[in-house]
């Protein structure tokens, strides 16, 4: 059984450790790609209006030919060696003499399917904006109107590829009421952080909106319905995943579980950090925090300073009913975290805002709940039948998570100090 035990703790240990050479990031990761697809139904189909980052079509084409002993450009685009890099710019000229090729591009890399039948598209609109100029795209009332502005030329200017979106309008046609769909993409571009990108579906049917979430290149298709439960479950999933992802988030909720001696003191820190975090993932999404430059790592820091407080608490055996309110004023600091992540992928004027925003709290909850679930029991039947390793466990793992959240301190407060 000791053997057991320590082998336990060593992997604990390994596990903890490993994470410091993940980022210390979780929440505000730098470019961060966002597909947004609403779909309209019309009494003969489908209109999809669609905002993809223009690199995901363009990048699958790159090195695909050698030309002078370099790359060949991938269509509308041109290449050229900065400080000893390529880069890759948009050829305008060629994006305004055929700008129906991209729309197309981007219309064979999705499919819709419908009862077992792949629903082929045809493009109507095709328009390319670099990052700083796009147009609000959050409603289907936005992406109508993105497509209501004169085309600009644009041939004077140089734009690198990596920071422009293309919005395309497509058109299904359909001989019969389509109630589902199942919507996929088979563009892998290979970018880094892909894997990252936050993908939105709106479906506007007769009578109502559902809003679908998911991760990723859209491989494993988004089932969309007129469900309001299916909806919200994308989002429940989006939060179990956010914050099993969160490293700093993991890392408060196992100090707080290895910190409480009884069933009790559990539910209160757990409580506290949930009414906590609650609160302020609905005020920082609505925006209703400081927007200065500084704020942003000014909480990431306080997020990580959190995980030392509660490590230190956990070995030092503090037991006290403000040890309640502690982990809620802290809660409110990773409220902030959480809402930030769904700021990137959610705007506040989209449809069924409060049900997108309850069911992402939802899965936050469950997620922080299979931590609880995972380690309580092991700790409790540990402290039971070896309660003379129940001090050691504890250091063994605060230790790590000491010196981690110390590491992202220091490396916040240099972003804190830039900022400011």
């Amino acid at each position: 059984m000791r053997r057991f035990v320590y082998s336990l703790l060593a992997g604990l240990l390994s596990g903890l450790l490993m994470l410091l050479t993940s980022p210390a990031y979780a929440h505000f990761q730098l470019n961060v790609n966002i597909r947004i697809v609403h779909v309209e139904h019309v009494n003969d189909g489908l209109l999809m209006y669609l905002r993809v980052p223009t690199p995901y079509v363009l990048a699958q084409h790159l090195g695909e030919a050698q030309q002078d002993g370099r790359r060949k450009a991938a269509p509308f685009t041109y290449n050229r060696i900065v400080n000893e890099e390529l880069m890759h710019y948009v050829d305008y000229k060629a994006l305004n003499a055929d700008s129906n090729r991209l729309g197309q591009m981007i219309a064979d890399g999705h499919q819709l399917v419908n009862d077992d039948e792949i629903l082929s598209g045809t493009v109507r609109e095709v328009r390319l904006y670099s990052a700083n100029q796009q147009p609000p795209f959050a409603t289907l009332e936005e992406a109508k109107a993105a497509f209501q502005e004169p085309i600009a030329s644009h041939e004077d200017q140089e734009t690198f590829v990596g920071d422009t979106v293309t919005d395309v309008v497509i058109y299904y046609p359909s001989d019969h009421t389509v109630y589902d769909y199942r919507l996929s993409s088979s563009l892998n571009p290979g970018l880094e952080n892909q894997e990252e990108t936050a993908n939105l579906v709106l479906d506007y049917f007769p009578g109502g909106t559902q809003v679908f979430r998911a991760t990723g290149l859209l491989a494993d298709p988004v089932i969309v319905s007129r469900s309001a439960i299916a909806a919200a479950l994308t989002f429940i999933k989006e939060g179990i995943v956010h914050i099993l992802k969160g490293y700093d988030h993991v890392l408060f909720v196992i100090c707080l579980v290895i910190g409480a001696t009884t069933a009790v003191t559990l539910l209160w820190r757990v409580t506290g950090f949930t009414l906590g975090h609650s609160v302020t993932l609905t005020l920082g999404f609505f925006g209703w925090v400081p927007a200065a430059p500084w704020f942003i790592p000014a909480i990431e820091t306080g997020i990580a300073l959190s995980i030392i407080y509660a490590a230190v608490i956990a070995v030092a055996k503090v037991e006290s009913k403000s040890t309640f309110l502690v982990t809620a004023v802290i809660g409110l600091l990773h409220g902030l975290g959480f809402s930030f992540v769904l700021q990137e992928i959610l705007q506040v004027n989209a449809p069924n805002i409060w049900q997108s925003l309850l069911a992402f709290n939802v899965g936050v909850e469950i997620g922080q709940l299979a931590i609880v679930v995972l380690i309580w029991p092991i700790l409790l039947f540990l402290s039971k039948t070896l309660p003379a390793l129940a001090i050691p466990i504890r250091w063994t793992i605060a230790i790590p998570c000491i010196l981690l959240a110390a590491l992202w301190t220091g490396e916040r407060l240099v972003m804190v100090w830039n900022a400011l």
